[in-house]
């Protein structure tokens, strides 16, 4: 399915029963949809139905060439506006990475669209932002993404062998391919740029309401870019009941490296 919000068009897949409990899977970087392909199929067989986007940016869905239209205001808005396209009022809502920040701005300004919500990898921003000079160093990577150009050539030069070397992704050949077909690498550096400035280190950090959903975080031991305490000390951020997993072992694709695990938790956590 496709729908166009504000002139931006968004490419969108829905599978299981009409009648279930809605459930909304939300990429992160350098993803796609396809990076929920192992969670789609368990969670309808537990008779959900799945909204699986490609984001802004990425895949078949629309690439501005504007930083500013990669805000995580527009990226709410692109997610509401499809729920709105399937006559759902309210979703579970489950993001990994960049998805997992926009599950987190959902639930803290669009709180009354969202049943459940499950953050992979990702936690809240305000815990991100105290989780400190730990956090900080694994994070490096965000500044060198602000420079146009420069950021670019270095993930791709010599057959992306510093994206392959740095990320580790479990899919990296396929990832590397939909980029490179799609065009979608400088839009997907544009989520960094358009919300994480090098201001924002230093300015007053970003002030969301509490989420008053169900909220379940979960973070994986291998993960090269970030820290357990950003998750773990998401609960400060919310109201609702809190309950935190933690994986021993796999990185930070967890979804893809222990699909089983991770879906055992979704089907738990999830009501139908």
């Amino acid at each position: 399915m496709r729908i166009d919000v504000n002139g931006v068009g968004i490419d969108f897949d829905v599978s299981g029963p009409e009648d279930g409990r809605p459930v909304a899977l939300l990429h992160g970087f350098p993803d796609t949809r396809r990076l929920w392909r192992n969670q789609v199929p368990a969670l309808v067989d537990a008779g959900f139905r799945v909204i699986v986007p490609d984001l802004r940016g990425y895949g078949r869905s629309d690439k501005p060439a504007e930083v500013d239209a990669y805000n995580l205001l527009f990226l709410a808005g692109d997610v509401l506006g499809v729920l709105d396209a399937v006559g759902v009022e309210r979703a579970h809502v489950v993001g990994h990475d960049w998805g997992a920040a926009l599950a987190w701005g959902l639930g803290a300004m669009a709180g009354d669209r969202v049943d459940h919500l499950v953050a992979l990898s990702v936690g809240n921003p305000a815990a991100f932002r105290d989780a400190g000079l730990p956090q900080q160093e694994k994070s490096w990577y965000m500044l060198l993404f602000q420079f146009p150009g420069i950021a670019e050539r270095w993930l791709t030069e010599d057959d992306w062998y510093n994206f392959r070397t740095w990320a580790g992704h479990p899919d990296a050949d396929q990832v590397i391919s939909e980029l490179e077909t799609t065009g979608s690498l400088t839009p997907g550096l544009n989520w960094y740029r358009a919300n994480v400035p090098p201001e924002s280190w230093v300015g007053p950090p970003l002030q969301l309401p509490p989420v008053q959903a169900p909220t379940m975080g979960i973070w994986s031991t291998g993960d090269i870019a970030l820290t357990e305490a950003q998750m773990t000390d998401s609960a400060e951020n919310v109201a609702g009941p809190w309950r935190y997993e933690r994986l021993e072992g796999p990185g930070h694709w967890m979804q893809l490296e222990a699909p089983d695990q991770v879906n055992a938790l979704l089907t738990d956590f999830l009501p139908r």
